[in-house]
Order: structure tokens, then C-alpha cells, then sequence
């Protein structure tokens, strides 16, 4: 027997009428009948005794249905997985960030991806920008998220937040009654620097260049964050990115748009050695939505 003359066999064998059977299944009544006669023709033995116009399952048709009840508990497994595949409701995935953007677009984007796949399982890790690169060409993540992006080969981007760096500070320093800072304005100032060799660092440096106005951090660190915890501390000025002014432990920080204007964009990575998995293209579309909430 096939599939599907088990599935009628059993739809007979609960209904006890070709009728209901018929409806069940959108099928005709004439064609729950003949298949009847098929099968019973195939097996060579009585599947219904019918008495008055009801159809009794015989001892052999009940044991057929009994063995069946396997076959369509894995076949109904088998349809929720591809169902589960086709909302990619389950799966692993494996993505790492810079951490401004770890801290800021990320979480709200897994959430909400989680929360509706609760079976699908994460990996996320926080690195800096060349350990990101590293893990996409290696494979080890599927997706990466960087501010400031310069071209790999096998590295294939898109913008998904455009902002500006900023300035941040104390609310007792001498420049924050001031709308807008400008490079000049934190000259001879204590002023707490991004590392040099980093994206950001990098950028900032070229905007004091190109302003006229000599470098010269009291403190250097790596990362904004850092950065914005020593400002909130009183240890001087800094500019950031956007987003690390606003993550937890840097409250009370005054921000400032900083000039001249330092773009400050947020991009998604993946490799372009193999396609994005179904789940990978799924994730893209919630992290630029929290990106245009931010915005």
C-alpha cells in the first residue's frame, strides 16, 4: 500500500463511513470506495465488514492501522520540519560585532529574532575589527557587524546605519554650554583619543587633520566605550561613535555634534565564498529594522 491508501484506510477506519471519510480527505465518495476495492484486492484479504451501510474495520485492517500510526507520526514530524525550514524557525546561527554595535543595534534585533524562533540557536560574539574579518573568512561566523569598513576580497557589505562621530563630556567641562564642538575647541583641553591603526581612531585623526588642529590625546584607548566611561569620570573630552555614548555606565555624559563632520556608518558583513543561509537573510532584515528605529 501507499501513502495514500493508508491515509484513507484510516480515515475509514475512524469515520466508518465512505462519506465522512470523503470529506475528510476532499475527496469523492465514489473514490473512497474504489480505493477500498483496491486495496482489498492488493492484500488479498477483507478490510470492512459493512453493516447497515456502516463499515466495521476487520482484525487485519486494524492492525494495518495500528502499524501505520508510526509512518504518519514521522510524516507529521516531517512536515513541521519543513515548515519550521521554511519560516526558518530553526537553525543555528553564528554572527560577531564590533562592540558600539554589539551594544546598540544587535541586541534589539536578536531579540525580537529569538523571540520568534525560540528553537533556533545563536552564537554572538563581541571582537575587535580584524577578528571579525577573520571569523567571517574562516568561517566561523556567518555574519559580522563593523563601523568603518575598508575592502577585503571575499568580503561582501552593505550600510545598514549612517551616522556621525560625536563629542562627548562631563556636564562640568568648560565646552559643554556649547551646541557644537569643533576639533579646534578641544585643542590644549584634556582629550581622551581612539588608538591609532583602528578605523575610528583613524578617521578622527584625519578630521583634526583636516581641521588645522593638532592631535594630541592626554589618554589613548581602544575602544569608545572606553572612552566614554573616562569622560563620564571627568578624565577629559572624546569622540566617539554614535551609538557607544548611549550603552549602560555612560549616563550623565554630555553629546555634542563634533566638527568637521566624521561619518560614522555601521556595515553588515558576510563572506562571499557560499550563499547566506535562509536564517542568515532573516536576521539581515530585523538588524535594519532596529537600525531605522534608532534612526
Amino acid at each position: 500500500m501507499n501513502l495514500r491508501q493508508l491515509e484513507i484506510l484510516r480515515a475509514v477506519v475512524r469515520h466508518r463511513t465512505t462519506v465522512a471519510a470523503a470529506e475528510e480527505l476532499s475527496l469523492s465518495q465514489p473514490a473512497i470506495s474504489n480505493a477500498l476495492k483496491a486495496m482489498e484486492t492488493q492484500a488479498g484479504f477483507a478490510l470492512f465488514e459493512r453493516v447497515n451501510n456502516r463499515l466495521f474495520p476487520t482484525a487485519e485492517a486494524m492492525a494495518l492501522y495500528k502499524e501505520s500510526e508510526t509512518i504518519f507520526a514521522l510524516h507529521a514530524k516531517l512536515e513541521n520540519r519543513v515548515r519550521d525550514l521554511r519560516e526558518c524557525r530553526t537553525g543555528h546561527l553564528s554572527i560577531v560585532a564590533t562592540p558600539p554595535l554589539a551594544y546598540s543595534i544587535i541586541p534589539p534585533a536578536l531579540s525580537v529574532f529569538l523571540r520568534r524562533r525560540p528553537q533556533t540557536r545563536m552564537f554572538f560574539d563581541v571582537r575587535r575589527y580584524e577578528g571579525i574579518i577573520d571569523g567571517l573568512l574562516s568561517r566561523v561566523a556567518e555574519l559580522g557587524f563593523v563601523l568603518g569598513f575598508s575592502h577585503h576580497p571575499g568580503i561582501a557589505h552593505e550600510v545598514v546605519h549612517t551616522g556621525e562621530m560625536v563629542c562627548v563630556m562631563p556636564p562640568q567641562h568648560p565646552l559643554a554650554d556649547r551646541a557644537v564642538i569643533t576639533a579646534s575647541d578641544l585643542v590644549d583641553l584634556p582629550f581622551i583619543g581612539l588608538e591609532r591603526g583602528t578605523q575610528l581612531g583613524e578617521a578622527v585623526r584625519a578630521s583634526f587633520a583636516s581641521a588645522g588642529a593638532p592631535f594630541q590625546p592626554t589618554v589613548e584607548v581602544r575602544y569608545c566605550n572606553t572612552a566614554c566611561v573616562l569622560a563620564a569620570a571627568g578624565v577629559g573630552a572624546a569622540v566617539v561613535d554614535p551609538f557607544s555614548p548611549h550603552q549602560a555606565g555612560n549616563q550623565g555624559l554630555v553629546i555634542r555634534p563634533f566638527l568637521p563632520k566624521t561619518p560614522a556608518l555601521a556595515y553588515m558583513l558576510w563572506s562571499e565564498a557560499e550563499p547566506l543561509s535562509r536564517l542568515a537573510r532573516v536576521f539581515l532584515d530585523e538588524v535594519r529594522r532596529a537600525s531605522r528605529q534608532l534612526e
